[in-house]
């Protein structure tokens, strides 16, 4: 992510070891069981701590953004916050993206790997302003916010990331499109095949017929 630094993603698995080096015993059940309740308790804490990054990454944003509000100038309260100072928001942090964005006029426009660098200046990019209006706007409503005035959720700031993408898109030569599922074709009723011979070999009399 580009906006804020994310935490420390190592986790401490040292517990665990101790766990399944302590349960090897000679009785079978006991290291079956052992082995069982190792990882749901791994799967519940890798859960648990990607659930509390992401808390606390929100926190963090939602911090940012009101920092910002103090410091616009006028002083803008949450209340009045809309669409429009959303988008000064994102135009904001873009001052401190790591993105390298293209211009049209530049050589390595469209390239997905240059092989130098050149003066194009640095944003946002697109993938780390949507996951932070996400967050953001989730962050609202959890602080007493209404859905209908969520300020994030607003069409203009819809708009904006979606213009942000394609530019980003062809800028950077890559494609945020996701995959899609490759659908079976239709399945066709053929005619039904043509009796072989070894099948005609195989056919039964029909009733009443002398043998």
């Amino acid at each position: 992510m580009d906006t804020i630094p994310e935490l420390d993603s190592s986790d401490n698995n040292s517990n665990d070891n101790v766990i399944n080096t302590t349960g090897a015993t000679n009785n079978n059940n006991t290291v079956a069981l052992t082995a069982s309740s190792s990882a749901s308790s791994s799967s519940s804490s890798s859960s648990s701590s990607s659930s509390s990054r992401y808390e606390n990454q929100k926190r963090r944003d939602w911090n940012t953004f009101g920092q910002y509000l103090k410091n616009h100038r006028p002083p803008l309260s949450l209340s009045r916050c809309s669409g429009a100072h959303v988008l000064e928001f994102l135009r904001y942090l873009d001052q401190f993206g790591k993105t390298k964005v293209h211009a049209p006029i530049c050589p390595f426009y469209g390239h997905p790997s240059p092989p130098a660098p050149c003066p194009c200046p640095l944003r946002q990019a697109w993938g780390s302003l949507d996951a932070l209006i996400g967050r953001l706007r989730a962050a609202f409503e959890e602080n007493g916010g209404k859905p209908e005035a969520n300020p994030f959720g607003a069409r203009a700031v819809r708009l904006y990331l979606r213009e942000v993408r394609d530019l980003q898109s062809k800028a950077r030569g890559i494609s945020y499109e996701k995959k899609k599922r490759k659908r079976p074709p239709p399945h066709q009723q053929l005619p039904p095949p043509p009796p072989s011979s070894s099948s005609a070999h195989l056919q039964m009399p029909p009733p009443g017929a002398t043998q």
